[in-house]
């Protein structure tokens, strides 16, 4: 774990590696594995969000320019489980407006009904088709924030729960292991 003190002057200091350190040396300190936390030498106060947000929008190798990176800096100062929730909202915002779609073709179907312009199995028929293309566009919407934010956690290196979940339980037979091998000594000692 790397402590890096900022100053006031904005200089980066390594109280692990006991060196001043940039933003660049930074970012490859994560990139490599390495865990950092970031704090105002004043007042002790964590900068280690506002500093990854900093390196990320800075960044501009790889897919981070595929990323609209003003979106996702706000999204890394507000945390990894906010970018769940936006991709939520997104996903709701577009089924909402799809579904208000679907309402709207259905008046102007009736309507042309109504009007002898469309027969009633012409305008079920047109019916099924639109609420086809809207399913195809939600599920296309859905796969693309998806692939989004499965970029965003590749990035930003971040665990997915399956892993995590994987890893507790690698823990927790090492934790069983241990204590046998413990008992074990225990006895012959």
């Amino acid at each position: 774990m790397h402590k890096i003190k900022r100053y006031a002057n904005r200089k980066l200091y390594d109280a692990t590696d006991k060196k001043y350190i940039t933003l660049d040396q930074i970012s490859k300190l994560i990139k490599s594995g390495e865990e950092i936390t970031v704090v105002d030498n004043k007042t002790g106060k964590d900068l280690t969000a506002a500093t990854v947000s900093q390196i990320f929008a800075r960044d501009k190798k790889g897919k981070t320019d595929d990323v609209a990176s003003g979106i996702v800096v706000q999204l890394l100062r507000k945390g990894p489980g906010t970018l769940v929730d936006y991709g939520k909202k997104y996903v709701s915002l577009w089924d909402r407006a799809l579904t208000m779609a679907d309402e709207e073709i259905d008046k102007l179907v009736d309507r042309l009904v109504r009007e002898k312009e469309l027969t009633k199995s012409e305008g079920s028929k047109f019916k099924r088709e639109i609420s086809g293309r809207a399913d195809e566009l939600r599920n296309w919407i859905g796969e693309k924030i998806d692939e989004r934010i499965n970029e965003v956690l590749n990035i930003m290196n971040l665990a997915t729960k399956e892993q995590a979940v994987d890893l507790t339980a690698k823990i927790e037979a090492l934790t069983k292991k241990v204590n046998k091998l413990e008992k074990s000594l225990a006895k012959k000692g």
